[in-house]
């Protein structure tokens, strides 16, 4: 046999070697044997074990607007490339992924994470979940009572007004719900009280630039209303009285209106606001 060959058959059993190893005590630091059939449900929806970590360009995308369908389609890229299991909204990725990285940049996988607006089938603490994060909390009116899903806890909670101790969080998020009659000042008033110093608050929430008219639409049992950047800068000096601060300046310039909600006719983008606690 061509000792050429031979060499690159052994190096390919050892490539598969290694990678069965690495594979097998990630499991075990998921706690695979605990929760396989959460485990499973991700592998069957599209993730990857271990998952590779997100690329820089999320920064280039925080505390802006998703600006055209070239930003969608980038931001789905990245999700399959890191075999993260996507959303079935493609647009949602872009946020998400916003969150996941400064989550992933900001703190470490013991680190307690929470997302307020939690339904089972968000994406965010799923994808934590893979990255071997452990104190994963979901709060949303939608539960009666605690679900426990993987290493993640649901719990039926007003994210204005929840039962967490101060500074109880190194990062929150809040993907695409304040738009559904939240308030805004006691929401992050909620998220300055229960973030820890340094830690991140990543809000994306529905916006144009210019007045979308939703005159007597309601949705999720509260009226529609997609923000503008008048509404957005204004976050900024309500976060201020909290202890609140962006980490960058906010750049809210549009483009396409990449996002439609079809059953109320409406055509609009996604922004994000990352805020960090003094």
């Amino acid at each position: 046999m061509n000792p050429i060959n031979v060499a690159r058959t052994q190096a390919r059993r050892l490539s598969r070697t290694i990678s069965g190893f690495r594979t097998r005590g990630y499991r075990r630091r998921l706690g695979w044997d605990r929760d396989p059939q959460f485990w499973t449900r991700l592998v069957r929806e599209g993730a990857a074990l271990p998952p590779c970590r997100p690329d820089a360009r999320w920064r280039d995308w925080a505390n802006r607007a998703l600006v055209d369908r070239t930003q969608v389609e980038a931001a789905a890229a990245e999700v399959a490339r890191c075999g993260l299991p996507p959303h079935n909204d493609r647009p949602k990725n872009w946020d998400l992924l916003v969150a996941l990285g400064a989550i992933l940049e900001n703190t470490s996988p013991a680190d307690p994470v929470l997302e307020m607006g939690a339904p089972r089938y968000s994406r965010l603490l799923p994808w934590l979940a893979l990255y071997e994060y452990r104190e994963l909390d979901g709060i949303d009116l939608v539960f009666e009572a605690e679900v426990r899903d993987g290493p993640i806890r649901y719990r039926p909670m007003d994210l204005t007004a929840t039962t967490f101790p101060n500074g109880s969080f190194a990062a929150i998020a809040c993907l695409s719900v304040v738009e559904h009659g939240v308030d805004i000042e006691r929401y992050l008033g909620e998220a300055g009280r229960l973030l820890r110093p340094g830690g991140v608050l990543v809000t994306s929430t529905d916006f144009w630039c210019e007045p979308v008219d939703v005159t007597g639409l309601e949705a999720y049992g509260g009226p529609v209303r997609i923000f503008g950047p008048e509404d957005l800068a204004g976050w900024l000096d309500t976060a201020a009285g909290h202890g609140l601060e962006p980490v960058r300046p906010l750049d809210l310039r549009c483009g396409e209106r990449v996002v439609t909600w079809e059953r109320l006719g409406l055509h609009y983008t996604f922004a994000n606001v990352v805020l960090r606690r003094r």
